[in-house]
């Protein structure tokens, strides 16, 4: 009877040990064949089987690359049933041919047991047969919207503090209307000095206009961002933007030797700053200090951090000679495991250095 007793326990023990959901795909390929650029988002499903003896749940389904989506059965399915994984792709501006993978997780054991296990994969492929090209592109006016365009908005500069510049920009009327263009508002440092057309564009009129940027006028140092907008009767998009990037540096070309021997000398405590390994979501503080070893003042221009989640400040901004500053610089860390590298540019009036430059690192676990 003792007998008996522990072989119907090890049998139980054993159907226990042995119950769990496992899936199963039909197939974990779904072929698009070819598909039209134009033609829209296409969508393939997956169909899977739970063949284990528990219900099944899809914990995550991950699509590898933001090209596809998926829509997927919620809930548990109960042992025998099916469920079913959607993937979207959108082939719009995306010719040629592609292979997309999407990762799956459920409730199966050694997902439970390991969150580092290996997710079953599925695909998506096909080819993208590229679209005829619109009026927009074969005419070069591809980079911006609407019917009233911009042919190339965007500019960039490496400028002196001292120096302005003049950028030509192209426009071209697609409507069957006249368009009307105009700066939405005066800005000191830009100015459009020329235009061959008048306060509107004609239909299938291309003309330009001339915009000056005075880096004098700007009165900031290192990376600049700058969006200039104008207004328009455009039916789609009647706001259109220019955008400057520019690097605005000091011009010490006209120092005498007397004032380079008595200028401003920044010497920097730290090349680096390394936050360590931090947990998501916390905020962490680092120190360094700039000293002027110079005679004149030490202006601080600037302090540019690559990465936004770095926060800094100075405790003065001009610094006398022989006096220190102290940089603070604030990491939050994201809500996501990963490694945050950055730079932080020290613009200072020091002419023999005036940009300094201190690598920042940090760890989220």
């Amino acid at each position: 009877m003792k007998k008996l007793g522990l072989f119907l326990l090890a049998v139980v023990v054993s159907i226990v040990c042995f119950a769990q959901p496992e899936i199963k795909f039909e197939n974990t390929t779904y072929d698009f064949g070819k598909i039209k650029e134009e033609g829209g988002k296409v969508t393939g499903k997956f169909i899977f089987t739970n063949v284990g003896n528990e219900p099944l749940e899809l914990t995550n389904v991950r699509p590898g690359c933001g090209c596809t989506a998926a829509n997927y059965t919620k809930g548990a399915i109960a042992p025998g049933e099916k469920g079913y994984i959607e993937a979207t792709y959108n082939p719009y501006n995306r010719p040629g041919a592609f292979n997309k993978n999407i990762r799956v997780t459920t409730n199966e054991p050694k997902f439970l047991e390991d969150e580092k296990a290996t997710p079953h994969m599925i695909f998506i492929k096909g080819e993208v047969i590229k679209r005829p090209p619109t009026e927009f592109e074969k005419a070069g006016y591809d980079k911006t919207a609407g019917m009233m365009r911009i042919k190339v908005p965007d500019v960039a500069h490496n400028l002196m503090n001292t120096e302005t510049v003049l950028d030509t920009f192209y426009v071209r009327n697609f409507w069957t209307k006249p368009v009307s263009f105009k700066m939405e508002k005066p800005i000191e440092y830009v100015s459009e000095v020329y235009r061959n057309f008048g306060a509107e564009l004609q239909p299938g009129q291309e003309g330009f206009f001339v915009l000056k940027y005075d880096a004098s006028k700007r009165n900031k140092f290192g990376q600049v961002k700058d969006m200039i907008t104008f207004t328009t009767n455009d039916s789609i998009e009647p706001t259109k933007r220019v955008h400057y990037a520019v690097n605005i540096k000091e011009d010490f070309s006209k120092m005498t030797p007397k004032q380079l021997k008595s200028a401003p000398i920044c010497e920097v405590s730290a090349n680096s700053i390394d936050f360590g390994d931090m947990q998501k979501n916390v905020t962490k503080v680092e120190k360094i200090t700039v000293k002027n070893n110079g005679k004149n003042p030490l202006m601080i221009r600037s302090l540019e951090p690559s990465n936004s989640s770095y926060r800094v400040s100075s405790s003065m901004t001009e610094i006398p000679s022989g006096a220190t500053a102290e940089i603070t610089v604030t990491f939050k860390a994201p809500g996501r495991s990963s490694t945050q590298n950055a730079t932080l540019d020290i613009i200072t009036n020091d002419p023999a250095n005036p940009v300094r430059t201190i690598t920042l690192t940090a760890k989220v676990l």
